[in-house]
């Protein structure tokens, strides 16, 4: 009886640590998705950034028409953007994500 109520415990354990995991994983997912459409807005709005009133990412220039932008929500992303100084459409050269 007492090895019944011990397997029982740690099946409850087991099923809590389950919904903790599922949980954690829907939240960091939504995080991610909404550190992407930020990064996706700015860069959109690159060409005339002034449209933007509180932007949601950091933007920098890294010369040769190359802008770094970065998330500021957590996870942070940074998205590497070509802007053409003549057709001002950005294309995404590459991202990551920024870990601390």
């Amino acid at each position: 009886m007492t090895l019944l109520s011990m397997l029982v415990m740690q099946l409850e354990r087991l099923a809590a640590l389950e919904v903790m995991s599922v949980n954690t994983y829907v939240e960091s997912q939504k995080e991610f998705i909404a550190a992407e459409k930020a990064l996706i807005e700015c860069e959109q709005h690159l060409s005339n950034i002034t449209v933007l009133e509180n932007p949601a990412c950091h933007i920098q220039s890294a010369g040769k028409n190359l802008w770094l932008i970065s998330s500021k929500s957590k996870p942070r992303l940074e998205a590497l953007i070509f802007l053409d100084d003549k057709t001002y459409i950005a294309t995404r050269v590459n991202w990551r994500q920024n870990f601390e």
